[in-house]
């Protein structure tokens, strides 16, 4: 008969926590990958939470223009 599975360690639990937080599983070609998860900002995407977010002094400063708004016109 064989014999039941190994426990994991403290240490080996932290570190798949740490990869499973890290990563996402998808499938390509077939096959299950570990991709890197996409950044995120409270749960937003970045650049969603910088349109929400940023005023228009600090996104032209940091020359993202497509993000402004033309309602400004003088």
């Amino acid at each position: 008969m064989a014999g039941g599975k190994k426990k994991l360690t403290r240490a080996q639990k932290a570190a798949k926590k740490a990869r499973k937080e890290k990563t996402i599983t998808v499938f390509r070609n077939g096959k299950q990958v570990r991709v890197k998860r996409p950044e995120s900002i409270d749960g937003m995407d970045v650049d969603e939470f910088i349109r929400s977010n940023a005023d228009s002094l600090w996104l032209h400063q940091n020359e993202m223009w497509e993000y402004l708004d033309n309602d400004d016109k003088e």
